[in-house]
């Protein structure tokens, strides 16, 4: 499919202002551009859906950001993990994202400001998702107060944190009603079409993830260490040996993402395991369309929601 139009038309906007990658920046320049781009600093209050409450607090010592729409309880509970390659995003770059998720699922959403590499590199964001998640659980009365409605979501690296700590829900024991997947990144040791195909003009590019995981692991992505990492379920969950009786999955990739391929190949192994899958790849869209307020993305962010809503009635 052609790229999507405004999708596009923001693409030659970046283009023409030349901000630079993550590839081309230093740590906090790349934090400080994704912020910017994200409109923190420019959205108008009044334009974004309404939530009941919003609170910060402090979760397994975590700092976390929670939504509690005006919904009847009890309602569903999502623990959020947003994107970023692991060393970006934070509780403000994920805001819309939240709220939508919030709203279209009448949840109870636990926002994640999970610890960032380089400062914390892996395992550290395996850690802290997990940490939270297991204190929601354990509390679930604080949140939505559903113990059969609870959720682990999120979006690119936040997908694989999330991706890891349903598996890891799993082997604890911990019922989990399901797990949201945009455009999760599964298996960084992978040969996979897409990355050469939307290696570079899509927003996400080949070298930036390149940059991503040696800042989240501390080794070259083509070193001996890297190739031995990469075996590790906990950086790739499709190399989890056994995905049987994980949770039922939403999962979204995008045609014009290097992580397309990945995504789609997570899907097939969870439906070969047994695992029920919603699955869509969202044609003409590219990586970090999940809450991007452009027509085409808020679409397919709606669609995959409701999804989700479907999936826990």
């Amino acid at each position: 499919m052609p790229l999507d139009p405004d999708t596009a038309l923001m693409l030659q906007e970046l283009q023409r202002r030349g901000l630079p990658g993550p590839a081309d920046s230093d740590v906090p320049t790349a934090r400080a551009v994704l912020r910017g781009f994200s409109g923190v600093d420019r959205r108008d209050p009044a334009t974004l859906p309404r939530i009941g409450e919003i609170r910060d607090e402090t979760i397994g010592g975590v700092r976390c950001r929670v939504y509690r729409p005006q919904v009847s309880t009890p309602a569903p509970t999502v623990v959020y993990l947003h994107g970023g390659g692991f060393v970006l995003g934070d509780l403000d770059t994920h805001d819309l994202t939240v709220r939508l998720l919030a709203t279209d699922v009448g949840a109870v959403v636990v926002s994640v400001d999970y610890g960032l590499a380089p400062e914390r590199p892996f395992p550290g964001g395996v850690e802290d998702a997990w940490t939270v998640f297991a204190t929601v659980a354990g509390r679930i009365e604080e949140f939505g107060g559903d113990p059969a409605r609870l959720v682990v979501a999120g979006d690119s690296a936040g997908a694989n944190l999330a991706a890891v700590t349903a598996v890891h829900a799993r082997d604890a024991g911990i019922p989990l009603a399901a797990q949201l997947l945009a455009y999760p990144a599964v298996d960084p040791g992978g040969d996979y079409a897409s990355r050469g195909e939307n290696a570079e003009g899509y927003f996400l590019t080949a070298r930036d993830m390149d940059w991503f995981f040696e800042q989240y692991t501390g080794v070259l992505p083509d070193s001996a260490e890297a190739r031995t990492l990469v075996e590790d379920p906990r950086i790739a969950p499709l190399r989890t040996p056994d995905l049987a009786g994980v949770a039922p999955a939403v999962i979204a990739t995008a045609e014009y993402d290097p992580l397309r391929d990945e995504g789609n190949a997570y899907a097939a192994a969870l439906v070969a395991a047994g695992v029920p899958v919603w699955h869509r790849t969202f044609e003409g869209l590219i990586h970090g369309f999940y809450g991007t307020p452009l027509p085409g993305p808020l679409r397919a962010t709606h669609e995959i929601d409701a999804a989700l809503a479907d999936l826990l009635r």
